[in-house]
């Protein structure tokens, strides 16, 4: 590897002018950065991360934690952790990704040990236990999610509570009176997992404000799972003409089930989801939903994070508002 006095020596200039046009720290000459400059790209040097650590009290790393949990959809929260990743690297950082469910001891371990300049937080509870810590950690953090209290914090998320009261407009707006949402796994609204938990509450609200009748069933996913859940929501509520999905392992197996049924997507039954566009539009039926805005999602939570840690950011909530884009399944309530 290309040492700094190796560049200094093929700039003929000394190592801590090589050092002074790294870090900025000192005023050089046009001229001499250029040389400097151009000795760096043709050695093809790199600065060693542990020295420049040392030398700034930065590591120029942001932890991201994503727990992987098997009632969560993966792909999304992958989507999310590469838009993290490839917006840091504009800012000149690297990410430290963990996926394990430590909680607590994760966020003490980072903010113990140097490990990383921030944190970005997925996968947020409404009580989430990492949050105390947080509020006593001096080290900028970001959560992407809304706990139940936001004080002291910084979060950006999708407006969940709009986007379930949207589903619920778009439903009562073609005339459905009695609809069911097929929901995240059981375990999801056992956590209380922000996400699930606000879409509900705003589905309940709208519910409530426009006289529909609303039945909500978790759901684990997977043809067998959906088919009993289906099964029982028909049972109980004979008469629903309208679903809301926020659940992509259960939406390609409704599907089949009304169709297994005699039940015509949109005619006879209207289904919205709120997934990714990219399951909507590849389902057997083009998905009524609203997109997930994973990218968004990420990029601004390293913007977030980034303005905090040059001490330009305080405390702040971004709520992305949701948008409903109209497809092929959903239509008319039927005429009983």
């Amino acid at each position: 590897m290309v040492t700094l006095a190796e560049v200094a020596q093929h700039a003929g200039v000394s190592a801590s002018t090589v050092s002074y046009v790294l870090s900025g720290k000192r005023s050089i000459s046009a001229t001499t950065r250029q040389r400097v400059e151009r000795s760096i790209r043709e050695l093809g040097y790199h600065p060693n991360a542990g020295a420049r650590a040392l030398a700034s009290s930065r590591s120029t790393i942001i932890a991201l934690m994503v727990p992987l949990r098997t009632d969560m959809y993966v792909p999304v929260m992958m989507e999310i952790a590469i838009a993290v990743a490839t917006t840091a690297r504009t800012h000149g950082y690297d990410v430290l990704l963990l996926t394990g469910e430590e909680g607590p001891d994760a966020v003490r371990r980072v903010a113990g040990s140097g490990l990383a300049d921030g944190m970005i937080l997925m996968d947020v509870e409404l009580d989430d236990e990492r949050l105390p810590l947080l509020r006593e950690s001096a080290q900028p953090a970001v959560l992407i999610g809304l706990p139940a209290d936001t004080t002291g914090l910084t979060c950006v998320d999708l407006d969940f509570k709009a986007t379930g009261a949207l589903c619920v407009e778009h439903l009562v707006g073609l005339g459905h009176r009695d609809v069911a949402v097929i929901g995240e796994a059981p375990a999801v609204y056992e956590r209380h997992t922000g996400f699930a938990e606000r879409t509900l509450d705003g589905l309940r609200s709208a519910a409530r404000e426009t006289g529909l009748r609303l039945l909500h069933r978790p759901c684990e996913g997977g043809y067998d799972a959906t088919a009993v859940t289906v099964a029982r929501i028909l049972d109980e509520r004979p008469d629903t003409t309208g679903f809301v999905v926020q659940n992509e392992a259960a939406v390609e197996p409704l599907l089949a089930l009304l169709r297994q049924q005699g039940r015509a997507v949109p005619e006879d039954v209207s289904v919205v989801a709120v997934c990714p566009e990219q399951v909507a539009v590849q389902a057997s039926v083009r998905l009524t939903s609203v997109s997930l805005p994973a990218q968004e999602m990420g990029r601004h939570a390293v913007e977030q994070l980034v303005a905090k840690l040059d001490g330009r950011g305080g405390d702040e909530v971004v709520l992305l508002p949701p948008a409903l884009t109209v497809r092929a399944s959903s239509g008319p309530a039927p005429v009983r």
